[in-house]
């Protein structure tokens, strides 16, 4: 795709996304793969929060949590997410819609591998989204995990990947005057093509 601003060029959607988070990470004081995901619960009610993509490719937008707090019982329970990255200092965000699915087994071993012992040590101490009476209670379940599990623990099972599959991206830079800059991407599962509109600011 070519436009009248170079920022937005690309043949696929997931390209851009990876070359504008690039450029951030001159930009950004914080993790550029900072994402807000958008969930809804049992009763249609939205929920957000902030979580780090790992991994962006054509086949989606990857990231991990435990199954069993309320984003990943939300997740699995519906199959649909949003999110949404912000890059102040670029003046851009990038806006996704799409559905959601686990990774596999061994994709999630093998990211959970990668992570620094204390982080693979609090996937299983942490029981994510539950009510913690006190911070010495969480510790305690620290000690406990590195007592059990040692310096090599394998992934918990409650705990692994997420597939965000897009079926719409939005693309948008500021403009002078609030005159800004979008572009939606909207894939057609038919023509299994992506289908590119301009948008009012």
């Amino acid at each position: 795709m070519t436009t009248d601003n170079d920022i937005f060029a690309g043949d696929a959607p997931h390209e851009i996304l990876a070359r504008w988070m690039s450029e951030a990470e001159g930009t950004e004081p914080g993790e550029p793969n900072a994402m807000a995901l958008a969930t809804v619960d049992a009763t249609g009610l939205p929920d957000v929060r902030i979580v780090l993509m790992k991994a962006c490719s054509a086949e989606g937008l990857e990231f991990y949590t435990n199954y069993e707090s309320r984003k990943g019982a939300q997740l699995v329970a519906s199959g649909k997410a949003a999110a949404n990255f912000h890059w102040k200092g670029l003046k851009r965000q990038v806006r996704v819609r799409g559905t959601v699915t686990k990774v596999s087994p061994e994709v999630s071993d093998a990211y959970f591998a990668s992570r620094p012992l204390g982080s693979r040590i609090g996937a299983w101490a942490s029981r994510q989204s539950q009510p913690l009476p006190d911070r010495e209670t969480l510790l305690d379940q620290v000690a406990r995990a590195e007592k059990e599990h040692g310096t090599s623990p394998q992934r918990p099972p409650h705990w692994g990947g997420f597939l965000l599959t897009p079926s719409e991206f939005e693309f948008w830079a500021d403009g002078e005057y609030r005159l800004h800059n979008r572009f939606r991407w909207a894939y057609d599962f038919g023509s299994r093509q992506w289908a590119i509109t301009r948008l009012n600011p």
